[in-house]
């Protein structure tokens, strides 16, 4: 079951037959997808992703990102996407507070409120406005604590070279 896509259609007040003429597929295939029964091409994941504002890698993260997840996983490295509007399109290993089902679609401002969520949010806005990578210390609170992250953040771009959103990858630094 992908329950991060049901709650980011929903979340859009999007009914399934709305993706699936959008995305110019039929409906029933989409409730396949959306209930993992069925895995899109690429080609229809990219479609979906349009209206849902994603990347369409999230359809495929369990395949694709093996070795990756291997390498990574129970480390202190959050990597993430967002669009334009500062919503995750992609995320992977958040910390454990953060459900990645409800995480995508979100800003960090209504996930949490802090000083910290607030300097991220600034420092993704600043790497889309100005098409440059930023590094940053910010420090977010969380229920283990506060923890202090070396924050990189980078530019993403379509195919025809213009910036959809920013790439981040955190590291949760030592006491």
């Amino acid at each position: 079951m992908r329950t991060w896509l049901i709650h980011l259609r929903k979340e859009k007040r999007l009914t399934q037959q709305q993706v699936a003429q959008t995305a110019h597929i039929d409906r029933a295939y989409y409730a396949q997808i959306e209930s993992g029964t069925r895995n899109p091409s690429m080609a229809v994941a990219s479609q979906i992703a349009n209206v849902l504002s994603i990347n369409p890698s999230l359809f495929f993260s369990d395949v694709i990102s093996e070795p990756f997840e291997l390498a990574l996983i129970n480390s202190p490295i959050i990597v993430a996407h967002c669009d334009l509007e500062l919503r995750y399109t992609w995320m992977f290993n958040p910390h454990p507070d953060f459900d990645i089902n409800k995480v995508i679609g979100k800003r960090d401002d209504q996930l949490a409120e802090s000083d910290g969520v607030t300097a991220l949010m600034r420092l993704k806005k600043e790497v889309i406005e100005s098409g440059k990578t930023i590094r940053k210390k910010i420090s977010l609170p969380h229920s283990n604590g506060l923890l202090h992250y070396d924050v990189f953040g980078q530019p993403l771009y379509n195919e025809k070279k213009d910036i959809i959103g920013a790439a981040t990858a955190s590291t949760e630094l030592l006491p």
